[in-house]
């Protein structure tokens, strides 16, 4: 169900989560290339009105998501890979700015938040190696990595100060949280040490924010950016 945000919360409108849904059901295969669907139909599923509804649509036939088939209906678009991969461009350069505008915003309570939350991700991992060398589950611990670095990237966008630049990520957003998580477990499944290469690169990030340097946290966050997506689309399933 999608809920309706209080009155002094103007972050979001119903129609904002109301996109937000049915794009993420569409990243994840709820609702698979080809499949039509009504207007009344998603209104019943996410439990809102017609109007958010209608809105969402649009903007969904914007991004290439939904065609319009008829007046009330509409069908889920087949996207091509190199339409995916040049999507993918789009939201590789908008972290970038993201580094870019947090480089020149970020006040040091928020700078201070992002060592804190790598200092929980540094702890976790220690004991996700130790828990891997006893050959004890660790599984938990994973989820909660994951978890933290979400907290991490959250906190990142909290410096930046634009609601239109993350709108403009929002609405180029590759994979849904979801399925990015479900990518990584499974990359994470095949190899341990999965990520652990560019780890360091969150904690450079850091060092580039509080220099105040806006071109270097440009380039870290591109080249981190760059090199997950193309872990995540050449994952398996993807």
């Amino acid at each position: 169900m999608v809920t309706t945000p209080s009155e002094d919360l103007s972050a979001e409108t119903l129609a904002d989560q109301t996109y937000r849904a049915v794009r993420a059901a569409i990243a994840t295969g709820k609702l698979t290339p080809g499949q039509r669907v009504t207007e009344r139909g998603l209104a019943e599923e996410f439990a809102v009105s017609p109007t958010p509804v209608r809105e969402a649509i649009r903007r969904l036939q914007q991004d290439g998501l939904l065609e319009r088939t008829g007046p009330r209906t509409v069908k889920v678009s087949f996207i091509s890979e190199t339409a995916i991969r040049d999507l993918a461009e789009v939201e590789i350069s908008l972290r970038g700015m993201i580094a870019r505008f947090a480089a020149e915003r970020a006040t040091e309570e928020q700078l201070d938040r992002l060592d804190a939350i790598l200092d929980d991700a540094d702890d976790l991992l220690i004991l996700i190696r130790q828990r891997r060398s006893e050959g004890t589950p660790h599984d938990r611990h994973v989820h909660q990595l994951l978890d933290t670095m979400q907290r991490f990237n959250e906190a990142v966008e909290d410096c930046v100060g634009n609601p239109v630049l993350l709108r403009l990520v929002e609405q180029a957003r590759v994979f849904s949280p979801s399925g990015r998580r479900a990518r990584l477990l499974e990359l994470l499944a095949a190899n341990d040490e999965f990520g652990m290469d560019r780890y360091q690169n969150h904690r450079r990030l850091v060092r580039a924010l509080r220099d105040r340097d806006p071109a270097a946290a440009e380039k870290i966050a591109t080249d981190r950016a760059r090199a997950g997506m193309s872990d995540l689309l050449e994952a398996p399933g993807s």
